[in-house]
């Protein structure tokens, strides 16, 4: 499978609650779909968003009056994501902890790329993610799932390294 999900306090459980399972499972594909092998993942994630109304249902705004905001929202669920760097793990959990406290979202989804240095110590992006999210526990609390992705290097750079 070209990602794999985890969930945290709960997340499954709300996200069954609001009969989004297929939903999240359908976009998460989608993502998969579009990003895979492409260079601009940026822009891509969020026109994947958009198609797939995580973009369209209400404000995106994390706190009033400043530019930050999630990447897709919809029905108290708020989707996060970084597929340049796996540390964007402590930022997007941080942004969906504010949601959170702030009674803006349930859950949230926070997809990332599974890539690190082969030379870490610290063991495979899975067993690192499950670690941090129990570490940082109480202050992030939020119910999360956390998708990483395994995407494809994209054709160019494959090229170049030859």
């Amino acid at each position: 499978m070209p990602f794999e999900i985890m969930h945290f306090r709960g997340a499954d459980k709300i996200l069954k609650g609001k009969n989004m399972v297929k939903d999240v499972k359908v976009t998460l594909e989608y993502v998969d779909d579009v990003l895979a092998g492409s260079l601009y993942k940026r822009e891509l994630f969020r026109q994947a968003l958009d198609e797939m109304d995580w973009r369209k249902n209400g404000s995106l705004n994390i706190l009033d009056g400043r530019r930050y905001q999630y990447k897709g929202f919809k029905n108290k669920v708020a989707i996060e994501g970084n597929f340049s760097a796996y540390e964007y793990i402590l930022e997007g959990l941080l942004r969906l902890q504010i949601g959170f406290d702030k009674r803006l979202i349930e859950t949230g989804i926070l997809l990332l790329t599974s890539k690190r240095s082969e030379k870490s110590p610290l063991g495979s992006s899975k067993d690192l993610a499950k670690s941090e999210v129990e570490n940082l526990y109480p202050t992030i609390k939020v119910p999360v799932s956390i998708v990483l992705y395994d995407l494809e290097e994209p054709e160019a750079l494959k090229e170049e390294v030859k």
